[in-house]
């Protein structure tokens, strides 16, 4: 039985697989970078997070959520990757990240542009912004993303060719969110972030 096999009969809800990923190190990828598959990643134990989007969708798809993600451009190309699932009509996400404000949201956005709006005040740091975002099927990178042995960054590719759908803000937004990092650091923990 695979790893993703024995979580899904204890992990049986999205916040279930949130608060069990929050648990696992970051992976800060020290020895080179990496793009392990859902199994290779949750057998070395730490997760960045591409890899913990991998790690949600493979666990629960055992309980008929489909494998989406939404890819994050980001302005200083340090982008983000989530797994997203629809509950009752309704947005949230599965995340794991360095930053407090990155990780998931309860299911509570009526589209994935309010769910990627979540994510842009917490994600404004030294050099990031989101700049667009894009939601796809893990299936149609045409990567072994549930179990291969090696890298797949034919994932990645993927997402980076990706048309994404732009998300603006104003500068002033910005630059007031920019001063905020810059004189507090990261946003503190929010009520509506898992």
């Amino acid at each position: 039985m695979s790893i993703t096999q024995k979580l899904a009969k204890k992990l049986q809800t999205p916040r279930q697989v949130q608060k069990y990923l929050r648990g696992l190190p970051y992976n800060r990828e020290k020895k080179g970078e990496t793009l392990c598959s859902a199994e290779k990643a949750l057998k070395r134990g730490s997760l960045h997070c591409f890899e913990a989007a991998f790690a949600a969708a493979a666990i629960l798809e055992h309980h008929g959520y489909p494998p989406l993600v939404m890819s994050m451009e980001s302005k200083d190309g340090l982008d983000h990757v989530i797994f997203v699932f629809q509950e009752k009509g309704k947005w949230g996400s599965v995340a794991l990240s360095r930053d407090e404000g990155l990780h998931g949201r309860p299911p509570r956005y009526r589209s994935l542009r309010d769910l990627a709006w979540s994510y842009y005040d917490p994600y404004v740091d030294k050099s990031g912004m989101i700049k667009a975002y894009q939601m796809a099927h893990l299936d149609d990178t045409g990567a072994d993303w549930r179990k291969s042995e090696r890298n797949v960054w034919k994932a990645e590719k993927y997402l980076l060719d990706l048309k994404h759908v732009p998300l603006k803000s104003s500068k002033a937004r910005y630059k007031k969110l920019h001063q905020d990092y810059k004189l507090n650091g990261p946003m503190p923990q929010q009520k509506h972030w898992w």
